[in-house]
């Protein structure tokens, strides 16, 4: 199995969900989208993480973020756990979670990591760009639970240095200065960043971000 890594183009597949049969590629059409993986269903940490999911939904959709959940239980025990998450997070989850009960999946996306867990997905996170790219992958051992804004976090990032040629430093959030790409000569920069810029170095060019 080859490993999955930026770049590549995010494995298709067709898998039952909870909300019926989804070809993968077809389900994200034109959006950006987040596949994440989760251990099992009715596990403690996945509890919290799904009803976060759902809690953000706005904010996924502001951004045109598409969201699946995965575990390698069936259909019918995802249905039963989704109760218990709405019950215990006070929330709806309203995105779907897919059945991966023969690994299919997984395997796809290299989830399984023996030496942490023969059989269950560790917790994989990946950001999808339109064209199907994979943009980011973060793996977070089973006990540790994910941080939620810092994928919307880099889902801003991807989103502004896709398009523009600028690249977000340490700690960036959304509103902040952006640094100028090395490929960006100083003579262009007052037709692509009308906005001004500050020399900190040569290399380390700030100017505020282009797309507000």
């Amino acid at each position: 199995m080859s490993t999955l890594r930026l770049g590549d183009t995010a494995p298709d597949f067709t898998a039952q969900t909870t909300e019926g049969e989804i070809n993968f590629h077809e389900w994200l059409g034109n959006s950006w989208g987040i596949l994440f993986s989760h251990p099992s269903d009715y596990t403690p940490v996945c509890t919290t993480e799904l009803g976060t999911v759902a809690k953000y939904t706005e904010e996924f959709t502001k951004r045109n973020v598409k969201v699946a959940a995965l575990s390698v239980d069936g259909v019918e025990s995802h249905h039963g756990w989704i109760k218990d998450i709405n019950e215990t997070q006070n929330t709806t989850v309203n995105f779907p979670i897919i059945a991966d009960e023969d690994k299919k999946v997984s395997d796809l996306y290299d989830m399984i990591h023996p030496n942490a867990d023969s059989t269950l997905t560790v917790r994989s996170v990946f950001i999808i760009d339109p064209n199907k790219k994979v943009k980011l992958i973060i793996v977070y051992p089973a006990s540790t639970g994910r941080n939620f804004d810092e994928l919307i976090r880099v889902i801003d990032s991807l989103q502004l240095t896709a398009y523009h040629k600028v690249a977000t430093p340490a700690n960036w959030k959304h509103g902040e200065d952006v640094v100028i790409t090395p490929a960006v000569s100083n003579e262009e920069i007052p037709d692509l960043f009308p906005k001004g810029h500050k020399e900190v170095k040569p290399y380390l060019r700030i100017t505020p971000q282009p797309n507000i």
